[in-house]
C-alpha cells in the first residue's frame, strides 16, 4: 500500500469474484470520498480461459494459476477470496498469516470450527476483514434498522426470515461442489441460511438457542462432464453421483430479549426464484423486505391508522446508500450495487483500521447458529449458540 493507492488480488473468478472486481472498479466513481486508487493487480483462477478474461475484460495486470502467488505479490495489499467453501480456510490463514486484510465469501468454511479458525487467525494478525453479507447494504435494509433502532414500531415481539430459491430445483441439474458434504459443508444451511441468520442479527439481535428440522429431497443428480460459473454453463454427462447435504432447513429460534424468530431457507423451490424476505413485527408496528423487490421497504407504523395494513415505501434518497448510486426513488438499484457498498466498506475499514464491513466474526456468529440448528435436527432438541470473541459488527 503506498499513499492512497491499494493494490488487490483475487482468488477464483467465478461469478462471485468477477462481482469482487466490479465492486472494487466502482469505488473510485461511487465513493470518491475514500480518496483512494484501488488498482486490480493479480487474479487467480485455474481455468486458462477465465485468466485471460482477467487481463482482458476485467483490466487485471496479470492472471496466476497458484493462490500463493497472489497472497505474496508484493504489489497486492489486500486479498478477495471468491473459492469454493472447502479452500476458505486454506485461503484465509495463508492471507491472515502475510498480514493481509481480506473480502472472503461465506459460509467461511464448511464448518463453525473452520470459521472460528479464520476469525481467530484475523485477529491474531491485526488485519481487517469483510465477509459477503450483501443483503445487509441493501438500502431498504439499512432504512429498516434505523426505523427498529428508533423503536418505531415499538417492543419487538418476533421476527420472519425465509430464503426460498430454485437454483437446484431441478433433479437434472448438475452435481457440483456445492453438493457434497466434504466441499459444500450443510448445503442450503451455509449457502442461504448464513444470510439468513446474519440479517436477522443485523435487524433485530443475537440468536441464542435454536430448534430445528432439515430435509433431503434430490439425492443424485448427474456429472458434469464441463464445468460451468456460479449456476450455470454445465455441460452433463450420463452418469449421476450422489448429494450429500440438505436441500432444506427449518428453525424456530430465542433471541436476546425475548423476540422470538422463525426461518426457512431452501434451494429446491418451484416457483420462487430468490424469494428473500425479512418481517419484523413489534407492539406499535411492523415491516417486510423481500430480495425479489430490493428497492421497496413495506411499513406498517401505528395501531390506530386510518387505512391500517403495511404502505409500499420506494427507496429514494433519503435511505442509507441510494444517492450513491441513483437520483431518485423508482430509479431502481441493482445487486451489482450491493457489492460496490461491500467494496467500499472494506476499503475504508484497510484505510481506518476500523472495523465497519461484516466482519469474519460476523460469520463466525453466523456458522455457530446454523451449527447448533443442524445438532438440534440431528436430536430434535433445542440447542445454545455459543458466542463468539471477536468484533461483530452485527451490534454496532
Amino acid at each position: 500500500m503506498s499513499g492512497r493507492t491499494i493494490g488487490v488480488g483475487v482468488i477464483s473468478l467465478g461469478w462471485m469474484g468477477r462481482l469482487h472486481s466490479r465492486g472494487y472498479r466502482g469505488i473510485k466513481e461511487r465513493f470518491p470520498g475514500l480518496d483512494v486508487d484501488v488498482q486490480l493487480v493479480s487474479a487467480c483462477d485455474p481455468v486458462e480461459a477465465t485468466r485471460e478474461a482477467a487481463v482482458k475484460e476485467l483490466g487485471f495486470r496479470r492472471a496466476v494459476v497458484d493462490y500463493r502467488d497472489v497472497i505474496n505479490d508484493p504489489e497486492v495489499d489486500v486479498v478477495s477470496i471468491c473459492s469454493p467453501n472447502f479452500l476458505h480456510r486454506e485461503v484465509a490463514l495463508a492471507a491472515a498469516a502475510a498480514g493481509k486484510p481480506f473480502w472472503i465469501e461465506k459460509p467461511m468454511g464448511v464448518s463453525a470450527g473452520q470459521s472460528r479458525d479464520i476469525a481467530q487467525a484475523a485477529a491474531a494478525a491485526g488485519v481487517v476483514t469483510s465477509v459477503g453479507f450483501n443483503y445487509r447494504h441493501t438500502p431498504a435494509l439499512e432504512k429498516a434498522r434505523e426505523i427498529i433502532r428508533e423503536g418505531r414500531i415499538g417492543r419487538l415481539y418476533n421476527v420472519r426470515c425465509w430464503l426460498i430459491a430454485d437454483y437446484a430445483a431441478s433433479p437434472d441439474g448438475p452435481l457440483t461442489w456445492r453438493d457434497s458434504r466434504t466441499t459444500g459443508g450443510s448445503g442450503v444451511i451455509g449457502d442461504l441460511m448464513s444470510h439468513g441468520v446474519d440479517l436477522v442479527q443485523y435487524l433485530v439481535g443475537r440468536v441464542e438457542s435454536v430448534t430445528a428440522a432439515t430435509g433431503q429431497f434430490i439425492t443424485e443428480r448427474p456429472i458434469p462432464a464441463k464445468v460451468g460459473v456460479g449456476h450455470s454453463g454445465y455441460e452433463l454427462s450420463d452418469e449421476k453421483g450422489p448429494v450429500e447435504n440438505e436441500d432444506y432447513i427449518g428453525i424456530l429460534a430465542r433471541l436476546e430479549g425475548g423476540v422470538v424468530a422463525s426461518f426457512e431457507a431452501s434451494r429446491v423451490a418451484v416457483g420462487p426464484r430468490a424469494e428473500y424476505v425479512v418481517e419484523v413485527y413489534g407492539s406499535e408496528g411492523s415491516l417486510r423486505w423481500n430480495f425479489e423487490y430490493m428497492n421497496d421497504l413495506q411499513l406498517c407504523i401505528g395501531r390506530g391508522n386510518e387505512f391500517p395494513g403495511y404502505t409500499r415505501v420506494m427507496a429514494g434518497a433519503n435511505f442509507p446508500y441510494f444517492s450513491t448510486f441513483q437520483p431518485s426513488a423508482g430509479t431502481s438499484m441493482g445487486y451489482d450495487d450491493m457489492k460496490t457498498i461491500e467494496a467500499a466498506q472494506f476499503i475504508e475499514s484497510v484505510l481506518t483500521g476500523i472495523q465497519i464491513a461484516p466482519s469474519a466474526a460476523d460469520c463466525w456468529s453466523a456458522a455457530e447458529v446454523d451449527e447448533a440448528a443442524m445438532r438440534s435436527a440431528a436430536d430434535g432438541q433445542w440447542h445454545d449458540v455459543p458466542r463468539v470473541d471477536g468484533p461483530v459488527t452485527y451490534n454496532s
